[in-house]
């Protein structure tokens, strides 16, 4: 047994670069781990700086100062900050307000549908089948309510730290675009002088985190205002919500639009009944959808993604369970980081040659 494992450790880690990459790993993933509540803000403000990276090394091409490029890109996040509360919150919050109201309507007609299966189809439904899955919905409804009621009593420390990360998160973004350099070398006085893996890894890490993040949200708002023009000119109700939920689906991929898919068939069936503009609405909804996967995607992250749709959606469901909504926006990027450590980790071929 020890023998195997030392044959082990020798094909693996016979290389110092290859501890040093194994350590880097090891101590990066435990910090996030462990203390990923307390670094959120961090973290979040280190996406929000690669959103706008691109932007400040293109005006410093053009001789602007990068204070200033700096100052400029953390002026344009405060201004769509400032949009968000004061036209797109009031819209969302008056369309959730609508639909609350209008719900009792819409499930007492969903109810006499179901209620009139067993008279259309006494073959296949009976009405014992109806009457469990209606009290399966009304329990489900209940449990909702209760939750909703929980997490509205217990959201006031929420808001206070909401209201502390917005204010940290301009601060942190200004210096992370204006300082990236010099918090970059301040890291690296910390690592080895001899670490060529860590250094490959980082380097097309780097340029495709970078890409992803920018493309991403380019996908999130080119799929949430088309979405919002089609149902709008359809006449659907909630429009700006609906689109806003379409929009975000494009984080997960595969599983996201197939959830969405349900809340928006559903209002636009309770709107519209059987008739035509049924159909329209969700005709519009398929082709937005069938153009984001089959022309958005490839065009925004061509050079990005080159994986497997399986081991997407695997990183998908572990990333997502170990930290939640952000596990599942950096899935793909962090089973690219996999897929970069295991193209330099020395194979068994290499280790034999050496």
């Amino acid at each position: 047994m020890i023998d195997v494992f030392k044959r082990w450790y020798l094909r693996n880690f016979a290389n110092p670069q290859t501890v040093i990459l194994a350590l880097i790993l090891v101590v990066g993933i435990a910090l996030v781990i462990v203390m990923s509540k307390h670094l959120m803000p961090i973290l979040v403000s280190i996406v929000i700086a690669y959103l706008f990276e691109g932007t400040v090394q293109k005006l410093g091409k053009i001789g602007i100062n990068r204070t200033i490029a700096a100052s400029l890109m953390t002026a344009m996040f405060l201004t769509m900050i400032l949009l968000l509360f004061l036209v797109l919150l009031p819209l969302l919050s008056a369309q959730i307000s609508d639909l609350f109201r209008e719900l009792p309507g819409m499930l007492g007609k969903g109810q006499n549908m179901l209620a009139q299966l067993p008279q259309r189809y006494p073959d296949y439904v009976s009405e014992q089948q109806v009457n469990e899955l209606l009290s399966i919905i009304r329990s489900e409804i209940t449990s909702l309510g209760q939750q909703i009621v929980t997490t509205s009593l217990s959201s006031v420390v929420s808001v206070i730290t909401f209201f502390v990360y917005l204010i940290l998160l301009p601060l942190m973004l200004f210096f992370f675009l204006k300082d990236k350099g010099k918090i970059l070398y301040w890291l690296s006085r910390f690592l080895p002088n001899d670490m060529e893996l860590v250094r490959d890894v980082w380097a097309e890490l780097n340029i495709k985190i970078a890409s992803y993040v920018r493309g991403k949200f380019m996908e999130i708002a080119i799929v949430w205002v088309s979405t919002y023009i089609g149902f709008a000119l359809m006449g659907l109700n909630y429009a700006m919500l609906l689109s806003l939920l379409v929009g975000l689906s494009v984080i997960i991929p595969y599983v996201g639009a197939t959830v969405v898919t349900i809340p928006v068939m559903l209002i636009a069936f309770f709107q519209f009944g059987s008739e035509s503009m049924f159909g329209y609405v969700m005709l519009i909804y398929a082709i937005i959808q069938f153009l984001d996967g089959n022309l958005l995607v490839p065009l925004l992250f061509s050079e990005v993604v080159n994986l497997h749709p399986v081991a997407i959606i695997v990183a998908v469901v572990f990333f997502g369970s170990l930290w939640g909504v952000w596990g599942v926006f950096f899935a793909i990027p962090l089973a690219t980081l996999v897929q970069a450590v295991l193209n330099v980790w020395p194979s068994q071929k290499q280790t034999a040659a050496q």
